[in-house]
């Protein structure tokens, strides 16, 4: 039995709380994955997992066996790392999560460059409008917008998210200008909400003073995804509030337009979250670090 293999597998197995998740997760056979925590059980002549036809829980051995494995192969990789020259390439899998308008218009055009630098990294990267869980889904590495709620996770904040309202020129041409506060009362917005049914209340603005306002509108159409939202905008369905980068390219080839300047909402912050260990891999710090210098350009 490798060790420190089986260790990993463990990890996996409890944080997915899942054999076959873990087998896909990990790209091996599930009985593969079984027969690794059964090797640990008999080598610790203890019992590490409690398993149903529905779940896997760990024992009170297996937590804290847990923890330790994870402090055990955070040390390993320090260790491999830490006698190796700065030149020496980066290999392995990262798993990284992050906004769709991040995503699709700042760190794709840019990724080929980092990977020519790094041909032996493997990335998989996730970009939807879920909220992954970075532990129990294997993620390294995570880039959220907006308030964070995760206490157990390291938060390092780079910038923020500049917001702006939106109509397309095909919007203007049917309901005409947008310039006055007193305009959006025959205008109409459209709602994004990821759980439908749960409805977005209007036009939401800060003063000058910081005070938050809500403005009523008409709504013809309600999208869950941010994609749809930036396509509904650009038929011509209404008005959208959105991170300015998600629209970029669409405001410079003038397809859409900003209105209400003076009334954006506040910026959001954009927060790189890793897990709550000693060591980060050194791939994982090396992207990190690429990640937080290519949000300078739209933060700064």
């Amino acid at each position: 039995m490798n060790e420190l293999n089986a260790m990993r597998i463990y990890i996996r197995v409890t944080e997915l709380k899942s054999f076959s998740g873990a087998a896909t997760s990990l790209g091996l056979p599930k009985s593969s994955v079984s027969l690794a925590v059964q090797q640990l059980e008999d080598m610790l002549c203890t019992r590490l997992l409690n398993r149903t036809t529905r779940r896997v829980t760990t024992t009170n051995d297996g937590e804290t066996f847990y923890h330790r494995c994870k402090d055990i192969l955070a040390d390993m990789e320090e260790l491999k790392t830490s006698f190796q020259h700065s030149a020496h390439p980066l290999s392995g899998r990262l798993r990284v999560d992050m906004p769709q308008a991040l995503c699709r218009n700042l760190i794709l055009p840019k990724l080929p460059a980092f990977l020519k630098m790094h041909p032996a990294l493997e990335i998989e990267l996730s970009s939807t409008d879920r909220k992954v869980d970075l532990i129990e889904e294997g993620f390294d590495c995570v880039l959220r917008v907006g308030e964070l709620t995760d206490s157990s996770l390291i938060a390092k904040k780079l910038g923020e998210y500049k917001m702006i309202n939106c109509v397309s020129s095909a919007y203007i041409t049917e309901h005409g200008e947008i310039t006055e506060l007193a305009d959006l009362h025959t205008h109409f917005i459209i709602r994004y909400s990821q759980k439908l049914g749960q409805f977005d209340p209007g036009f939401e603005y800060v003063d000058k003073h910081g005070k938050a306002h809500l403005i009523a509108m008409s709504s013809q159409l309600t999208v869950n995804n941010t994609d749809a939202y930036k396509a509904a905008c650009i038929a011509g369905l209404g008005l959208i509030q959105t991170p300015k980068l998600g629209v970029i390219n669409e405001l410079n080839s003038g397809l859409l337009h900003e209105v209400l300047p003076q009334y954006r909402l506040p910026s959001m912050p954009i927060n790189l979250l890793y897990a709550n260990r000693r060591h980060v891999p050194k791939r994982t710090q090396i992207f990190m670090d690429w990640l937080t210098n290519q949000l300078q350009s739209i933060t700064h």
